[in-house]
């Protein structure tokens, strides 16, 4: 998020975490209006009503013959693995370690805030800019009573070495706790044996994180079939940004219209449509009331094992009636 943007919070600090949970939810509700003023400064971004978006498309144009192949393009966080919790924690620890201190209150973020940062800002660090400058519009004293920072080099300084705590909590944590979601790694190795379909994971996550949750759940040997890997580091902008997947289609020279994306939130289904995807949701506890479909999700389902989701439900459709053509028409919600 850009370092100019003046908007704040006017109520108590979201950040004040013993609050009753009725007033609680209505400053909640209150940071997502804030949240979508400040996102429109993002390049390609656009609110309309009912806090709904869509983006300006500016994918790649491919030419495509008809056997041209096709993309299955995964996120990590949510998709893969339900690693949402794990974050939260991981922040939370790292913000412990450094004693964050706003207003006489530790930096804590519960567990409806996180729901709203990850359904509204990309990337670790940009959550945290996002709530210092926007939801507590300052920043906090740390390491036993260090003032708060006064300098965009000071704030950056903070937010870096407390990503990279994190990061490192975090690895810790998948390591004892990683399970992929049920029906990811079936799905993935009826693509990869697929030679007309190419398989891709795009994350907003560190290079760093990311890898340690794909050795843990996909496996060394799954991971390295991959034909496309693209994460945080990779790009100049993050999600919801469509950067990331208009960079996979370009690297794997598909058109974007012959990828699915599998998402998880809505930060992740704006950049998938914004390059031009399909884009299947498969819903976590923290996402399943979002109103997917009115930002153009192509199919919404809880998760891909229950559900029953193969290959040939995603892309037959389109093979036999277009790219447009509606896709898993008989488990979707």
């Amino acid at each position: 998020l850009p370092s100019t943007t003046t908007t704040t919070i006017t109520t108590t600090t979201i950040a004040r975490h013993n609050e009753k949970e009725e007033g609680t939810m209505t400053k909640l509700a209150s940071l997502l209006a804030v949240a979508l003023t400040a996102l429109n400064s993002i390049d390609g971004f656009v609110t309309t009503s009912r806090h709904q978006a869509r983006r300006r498309t500016y994918a790649p144009a491919l030419s495509a013959s008809a056997d041209s192949p096709y993309a299955l393009l995964f996120d990590c966080d949510g998709v893969i693995i339900e690693t949402e919790e794990l974050h939260r924690l991981s922040y939370n620890a790292a913000f412990k370690e450094f004693n964050l201190i706003i207003e006489e209150e530790p930096v804590e973020w519960t567990v409806a805030y996180y729901d709203v940062l990850q359904n509204t800002v990309g990337g670790g660090k940009n959550k945290m800019f996002f709530h210092f400058r926007n939801t507590t519009g300052t920043f906090p004293t740390s390491e036993e009573g260090k003032p708060a920072p006064t300098t965009p080099e000071d704030e950056q300084d903070l937010v870096d070495r407390l990503q990279a705590r994190k990061t490192n909590l975090y690895k810790e944590l998948i390591a004892e706790k990683a399970i992929a979601r049920p029906g990811v790694l079936e799905l993935m190795d009826q693509a990869l044996a697929d030679e007309n379909i190419k398989v891709g994971v795009c994350s907003a996550s560190t290079k760093e994180a990311v890898t340690k949750v794909l050795d843990v759940t996909l496996g060394e040997e799954r991971r390295k079939k991959l034909d496309v890997c693209i994460l945080g580091d990779d790009v100049s902008k993050l999600k919801p940004d469509p950067l990331i997947y208009v960079t996979a289609a370009e690297k794997l020279n598909i058109d974007p219209a012959r990828c699915v994306v599998i998402e998880d939130s809505i930060v992740g289904l704006k950049a998938a449509k914004g390059a031009g995807m399909r884009c299947i949701i498969t819903y976590t506890a923290s996402t399943e009331n979002e109103d997917f479909y009115a930002l153009g999700c192509d199919a919404k389902i809880p998760e891909l094992g229950s559900t029953g989701t193969t290959l040939d439900m995603i892309f037959q459709p389109m093979k036999m009636d277009g790219l447009d053509a509606e896709i898993l028409t008989g488990v979707r919600d």
